[in-house]
């Protein structure tokens, strides 16, 4: 391809975030079908910003805190054709103005699910082994003699999966060593499917009271708020153990804290409604609960999701199918 033929694509996400975002793969494939213009911003590009730079544009990338690509936006940039976004969601991101343009999206969350899965694994084996109830009780100088928070094992447990999304996805992949029992909780998915995926389909209130763990992987939707009332919390085993990293809103925090003040399961929470909470939450008090800053995602190196956005640009003007194309029709079931 000729540099007279290259499509531009632009990069909006702020010199800042070059580093952590697009690694030396990313450059390389971008490099290698396109030119390139910067927006020249250290932080990602405001509306303003996006009037003055996409009308040179065949295609942009994007990321977070990039400002929407409304009507406005897309009315200067007659040539956009393609946007491919380094994110969790591009929900923020486009309009109906995008869509009827038919302009092609394609996300790079994938790649970031995978991180949030090997954090929420993790979070299961030290989950289970009761790591920071039992580093407390050493550190106050206690040893063995504590049975409060009888330390397990993942091994042969039931784990609930709440939404086969794609961590949710990853994570399975993963607990597979593990001989895990997983119940698989997703109206999208059907009980084939989950078969295929090594997990039993499985109604929410059917697999509260099985599941040693429940993790949760569903999106934030009006549907989904609250999804773990205190009626479904009260369900759940003694001595369970549950993690979110999806988002707050998918637990009422009230019930939860309620159910947390009795003592009977330990939870690990990525992301939190409000977030952060309150200075004087109970969450951040209680013994049975670990709150950590919504950082289960790739934080200092996120380059994967730079090299799966380049890739998709790079197809998308060879004429090649795309990989992580999001479509319209697709919003009913994505955050």
């Amino acid at each position: 391809m000729t540099q007279s033929t290259q499509p531009t694509v632009a990069i909006l996400i702020g010199k800042n975030h070059y580093r952590r975002m697009l690694n030396p793969t990313a450059w390389a494939t971008l490099r290698s079908f396109a030119r390139l213009i910067e927006h020249p911003g250290g932080e990602p590009a405001a509306k303003n910003d996006l009037l003055h730079i996409l009308p040179q544009a065949d295609a942009c990338l994007t990321s977070w805190g990039v400002a929407p690509l409304d009507a406005e936006v897309l009315a200067a940039a007659p040539r956009l054709r393609a946007m491919a976004h380094m994110g969790s969601s591009v929900k923020r991101f486009v309009s109906d103005a995008l869509w009827k343009r038919g302009i092609h999206v394609t996300s790079a969350a994938p790649a970031l699910a995978e991180d949030v899965a090997i954090t929420a694994l993790g979070l299961m084996i030290v989950g289970m082994k009761r790591i920071w109830p039992l580093g407390r009780h050493v550190r106050a100088g206690g040893w063995r003699e504590s049975s409060y928070w009888p330390s397990r094992e993942l091994r042969h447990k039931t784990v609930g999966i709440v939404g086969a999304s794609h961590v949710g996805r990853h994570l399975m992949r993963l607990l597979r060593p593990f001989e895990v029992q997983i119940l698989l909780v997703d109206p999208f998915v059907t009980a084939a499917a989950a078969a295929e995926l090594g997990a039993q389909k499985a109604e929410l209130d059917e697999m509260l009271p099985q599941a040693d763990i429940v993790s949760l992987h569903a999106p934030a939707k009006a549907d989904t708020i609250h999804l773990l009332n205190a009626t479904r919390l009260a369900q759940m085993k003694d001595d369970a153990l549950l993690i979110n990293t999806a988002r707050g809103t998918l637990i009422d925090e009230p019930a939860l804290i309620a159910e947390l003040e009795k003592g009977r399961f330990f939870a690990f929470l990525d992301v939190t409604d409000p977030e952060p909470p309150a200075a004087d939450s109970p969450l951040r008090r209680l013994e049975n609960v670990v709150v950590v800053p919504h950082l289960a995602g790739c934080i200092e190196d996120c380059g994967r999701m730079g090299e799966m956005a380049a890739e998709e640009l790079r197809r998308f003007f060879a004429g090649e199918p795309p990989l992580y194309q999001i479509k319209p029709d697709m919003f009913g079931r994505i955050a």
